[in-house]
């Protein structure tokens, strides 16, 4: 079995220049040391000696800065395809949790009269969360393997990150403006059970995209190797 001294240092750097999902990447990472191994042995096999066996091994698999583009654009697919599928299931699922609750909350006799603002916010509150929704399918068709894969997932990936730290501020202040205007605070609802529930689902989705949308921005970026460590690769 061919040692792994030069391979180790290559895929050390591919490691430390790709980011994205972890499983994936360690997968992709095993993928190329096995490789790399595979063609080593089979220069050992012809009589060459351990360090020039990786050397040409390594060669052959061509220079991080090569490789490295490609790896990223698939992590930053599978980043953009858990994203949108987390936008797709849950900002719809929490519109209608909602729209439940807001009918069966027990209203309260001392409640002011709403603002006239109020109902058309409510409403467009819903079809922006709806067509989120949407545009989370439309993502996630986007990055999936096949003919209608976009060319460069990176963008697609980039645009669904910069989205979602826009519309996930804007909901929360849009509902902090119907809490407010309904006349009734959180504190209240949160003695509700069923508006218990739906304050934590929220909060969970609401974390859950803007954690996703920050990892959507970060796998996104040009794929640069450490320095002082292109000689390797």
């Amino acid at each position: 079995m061919a040692s792994a001294s030069v391979i180790d240092d290559f895929v050390t750097t591919l490691a430390r220049t790709l980011r994205g999902p972890l499983r994936v990447r360690r997968d992709m990472i095993a993928e190329a040391r096995d490789s790399l191994t595979d063609t080593a042995d089979a220069y050992l096999a012809e009589g060459m000696d351990r360090d020039e066996a990786e050397r040409l091994a390594v060669a052959e698999f061509g220079m991080v800065t090569e490789i490295a583009p490609g790896y990223q654009d698939e992590l930053a697919a599978c980043q953009g395809r858990r994203t949108a599928a987390v936008l797709f299931v849950s900002v719809p699922l929490s519109t209608v949790i909602w729209s439940v609750i807001w009918r069966i909350y027990p209203q309260n006799p001392w409640t002011p009269v709403k603002p006239v603002w109020f109902s058309p916010l409510a409403q467009f509150l819903d079809w922006f969360q709806f067509g989120m929704g949407v545009l989370g399918a439309l993502a996630l068709l986007t990055l999936a393997r096949g003919p209608l894969r976009h060319r460069n997932p990176k963008i697609v990936t980039r645009a669904l990150g910069v989205l979602l730290w826009i519309q996930v501020p804007l909901v929360i202040g849009m509902s902090a403006a119907l809490t407010l205007g309904r006349g009734t605070g959180l504190r209240d609802a949160d003695l509700f059970p069923a508006g218990l529930f739906a304050c934590l689902f929220s909060y969970a989705v609401a974390g859950s995209l803007l954690f996703s949308a920050t990892r959507c921005l970060l796998v996104s970026r040009r794929a640069t190797p450490p320095r002082g460590r292109e000689a390797v690769s």
